[in-house]
């Protein structure tokens, strides 16, 4: 009887170090395992906390916000995903301009500030007025500061300086 019971308190001790040996998955590694995930979302995060995934930001659509909780939830050791995240509606597409009209009297005060500079050529490109051609540094310096001080709107500099 006693070799019975000395068994029996031997099964239930080694069963509950069994149980307590039992490796738990710390929340550190839980956060690398869902930071993996949501890094497909730039506009997402996520947080553990006690095995519960806390996941924030902003998703497209519907869709892609319940596939990441899915794939969150697919991780060993995340008990549930806490959703904190918004939907948030594409911005609107603004038009493209495609192409501005450049006045030639804007045109030709570029070109009188430019006078000084025979290698460098002002020229309209895709409708904005833009300098081509070569210059010195110190040249290149002077002639921005020219057309800058025209005041004349957006202009390409696309000359190359040696």
């Amino acid at each position: 009887m006693k070799k019975t019971i000395a068994m029996a308190a031997l099964a239930i001790a080694v069963s509950f170090g069994s149980i307590s040996c039992k490796k738990k998955i710390s929340d550190a590694d839980l956060q690398t395992q869902a930071t993996t995930i949501v890094t497909s979302n730039p506009g997402a995060s996520v947080e553990v906390k006690d095995g519960v995934a806390h996941l924030s930001g902003t998703f497209a659509d519907e869709q892609s916000k319940n596939a990441m909780i899915a794939q969150l939830k697919t991780v060993n050791g995340i008990k549930d995903v806490m959703d904190m995240t918004k939907i948030e509606a594409p911005a609107p597409v603004a038009p493209v301009e495609t192409a501005s009209v450049v006045d030639p009297a804007i045109q030709q005060k570029v070109q009188d500030a430019l006078k000084d500079f025979p290698s460098v050529k002002v020229e309209v490109v895709n409708g904005e007025l833009t300098l081509t051609g070569t210059a010195s540094s110190t040249q290149a310096r002077k002639i921005k500061e020219s057309v800058d001080a025209l005041k004349v709107g957006k202009v390409n500099f696309n000359y190359t300086v040696k």
